[in-house]
């Protein structure tokens, strides 16, 4: 917002301008004193008086110019009008400034309190590395119902991430239930689609037990399962966007075969659990976040695209992955995100053989049959 700093420069010379060519006897005087009010919300407090007093200063030189006398008897009222919107201004900056900081403050707490709930992974899980990255939505201060979790377990490297509907103390009391499930079933459970049954259970409990409006809260999540060696991948992609798959300079969504609902609305749809099963290349970097990366706009409204940005040459590095998908984002929204953004990202084993060049290996097959699609 550059040019905010030229609007008060742009307020006064046009005042002045429609001064100089509208007849003598019509006075725009009192446009002048409405521009430190318009700059209010935008600038500092000393931006603001500054306004003001160049706002005064072209006042007084716009009766001269017209060959009128600047402080006339004619003139006494408008200026102080003048001088009492100059300080009106004033406090509207305070407070505005004040309600800035209160803002920013609570969107900090509620990041703080999001990032309790939603502790760090370690950054290795055997031959995979991995990182997070969790970021506030810029226009909301209520917590958020975003959260993922990666764990070892005796199947394989389990990890979920989830969307849960709506903000606030109910979306986390949703996102404590699905992370305690996960981490649980995840350890005990064999097969991931009696683990996505689970987690369906779970919330449904969760909503049994609440009461009002908010009594029927659902989720987006893709719960996966990487094999030891990090070669195949399971997923169970329950409406959420695709996970993306990063390899030699390219990014690959790794699309469901077959659309499921949300968690908690199995009731609505089929009971059967589809799950995609992928293979995968050594040394890829696989992807997974939140809709509010996928939600977020520019000023002309366009949607942001991740796979362009992460169709580049990077290093395989799941955290500066991460850290360049974010700051494109940012640059997309202007710094201005709608939804909180929870992501993901884990680094596949590198084989010293895998030389530039080679395609990546990347198929979707049906873990019930095994049939390519």
């Amino acid at each position: 917002m550059r040019w905010f700093r030229w609007l008060p420069a742009a307020l006064i010379l046009g005042v002045f301008l429609l001064d100089l060519l509208t007849p003598a006897h019509v006075r725009v005087f009192l446009l002048l004193a409405a521009v430190p009010v318009l700059v209010a919300p935008w600038l500092s407090l000393a931006g603001t008086i500054a306004t003001g007093a160049a706002a005064l200063l072209a006042a007084v030189a716009l009766p001269l110019v017209r060959g009128r006398t600047p402080f006339g008897i004619d003139n006494i009222f408008p200026f102080s009008t003048f001088v009492t919107l100059t300080l009106l201004a004033a406090g509207v900056n305070r407070l505005l400034a004040r309600e800035r900081r209160q803002l920013k403050n609570a969107r900090e707490v509620a990041e703080a309190v999001q990032r309790a709930v939603l502790p760090s992974p370690p950054h290795r899980i055997g031959p995979l590395t991995v990182a997070t990255r969790y970021e506030a939505a810029t226009r909301e201060a209520a917590i958020g119902g975003d959260l993922y979790a990666i764990h070892s377990t005796p199947y394989g490297t389990r990890l979920m991430i989830a969307d849960v509907l709506g903000k606030g103390l109910g979306a986390v009391q949703t996102v404590n239930a699905l992370l305690g499930t996960f981490h649980e079933a995840a350890l005990h459970i064999p097969d991931l689609p009696g683990l996505v049954r689970r987690l369906e259970e779970r919330i449904q409990e969760v909503n049994a037990a609440e009461n009002g409006m908010e009594a029927e809260r659902f989720a987006t999540a893709v719960i996966a399962e990487l094999s030891a060696d990090g070669s195949t991948l399971h997923v169970a992609n329950r409406a959420h966007p695709a996970p993306l798959l990063l390899h030699r300079g390219r990014a690959h969504p790794l699309e469901p075969g077959t659309p499921s609902l949300p968690l908690g609305l199995a009731d609505l749809g089929s009971p059967d659990i589809p799950v995609d099963r992928y293979v995968l290349p050594k040394g890829a970097v696989l992807v997974l976040f939140t809709d509010g990366v996928v939600e977020a706009r520019d000023h002309r409204g366009i949607f942001y695209d991740p796979i362009p940005r992460l169709s580049r040459p990077l290093p395989p590095d799941p955290d500066h992955v991460l850290g360049a998908l974010l700051a494109d984002l940012h640059r997309h929204a202007a710094g201005h995100l709608d939804d909180d953004v929870a992501l993901l990202a884990i680094g596949l084993p590198h084989d010293a053989n895998d030389g530039p060049g080679k395609a990546p290996a990347v198929h979707r097959r049906k873990a019930d049959d095994g049939r390519r699609v």
